[in-house]
């Protein structure tokens, strides 16, 4: 009893530092650019009126104008509130990490940052955990103890499954969510029985990207991409022994040998890059994050960006 209240105390302690330490994060350029950014993403249909000088072409009913053979416009109504769902990876290898900080604790940070970015700005948040399966579900609701539950959540839960099942999850977020929100998928992006990032050019990877189409087509889907510097490159420290978290293979290097880093690190640049030119076919925004890296100043840089592309 006293060693489970002795856990719980560690607990509420970890997700209070992390509280404190991301709400100074949030600045107020930070949630200036998230509010900028994301305003006015929930609009509710309200009339067709006549065109009048000043409305944007781009709002224009072309139906309408064709009907009426002069210009109408589609009145919309913001939303007062809009909801941030996080879309969180928690497979094995999320637990991986080679610097300070685990992939899981710096999905932790990110999530914090932006949960209380979308608190400032009166936003809903909610989350869903996966694995290769559906593992945790909290509905979209506001306020500083839910956040704080989220948080928690990320940290301490225990999952079920070891693999990734990306599609899997996405759709499950698409029956959840009737309405459009703005998602963070936070991943490694390690996929299916071999635990490699999806390729585009592969069927496994087609699906992927197909189940991202699906899910940018609804909302407004970030990717963050989290990686360890170890899974980019290898120090020059003799044979090592290599294990996928996920699905437990291993594999030996002899990483003395510069031919061995130097391909290790190509395969990984080309499906990187392979990535990226998907996420870019698909109008996807997307992030990349490493342990060991000040993250909040690419996260600010990003939202920036797509304030002023807004």
């Amino acid at each position: 009893m006293a060693e489970q209240e002795d856990q719980t105390r560690e607990i509420i302690r970890k997700v209070r530092r992390l509280e404190i330490r991301t709400n100074r994060m949030v600045t107020d350029a930070l949630s200036g650019a998230y509010h900028s950014v994301f305003k006015g993403q929930g609009m509710d249909f309200e009339e067709v009126r006549e065109y009048a000088p000043g409305d944007e072409i781009r709002s224009i009913d072309w139906n309408v104008t064709a009907r009426m053979d002069r210009p109408f416009v589609k009145i919309y109504r913001e939303e007062r509130e809009l909801t941030l769902m996080l879309l969180v990876d928690l497979s094995a290898s999320g637990s991986f990490g080679s610097a300070s900080e685990s992939k899981r604790e710096l999905a932790a940070e990110i999530a914090s940052v932006l949960a209380f970015a979308a608190s400032r700005n009166n936003d809903k948040v909610g989350l869903l955990i996966f694995t290769d399966r559906i593992e945790t579900y909290v509905p979209p609701r506001k306020g500083r103890y839910h956040i704080l539950r989220v948080i928690r959540e990320i940290l301490y839960f225990q999952p079920e499954g070891k693999g990734t099942d990306l599609p899997d999850a996405l759709d499950h977020m698409n029956r959840l969510l009737k309405r459009k929100a703005v998602v963070f998928l936070i991943s490694d992006f390690l996929q299916g029985p071999d635990g490699r990032l999806p390729d585009p050019e592969q069927p496994r990877g087609d699906a992927v990207f197909q189940a991202l189409s699906r899910t940018h087509r609804r909302h407004d889907l970030t990717t963050i991409f989290l990686s360890d510097e170890r899974e980019h490159s290898l120090p020059p420290v003799g044979r090592i022994t290599l294990e996928d978290s996920e699905t437990g293979e291993t594999v030996e290097l002899d990483t003395s040998s510069r031919r061995v880093r130097d391909r290790y690190e190509k395969e990984n640049r080309d499906r990187l890059a392979k990535m990226n030119r998907a996420f870019n076919q698909l109008g996807l925004g997307s992030l990349a994050l490493s342990t060991g890296e000040p993250y909040i100043h690419h996260l600010r840089r990003y939202l920036e960006k797509r304030e002023r592309q807004r």
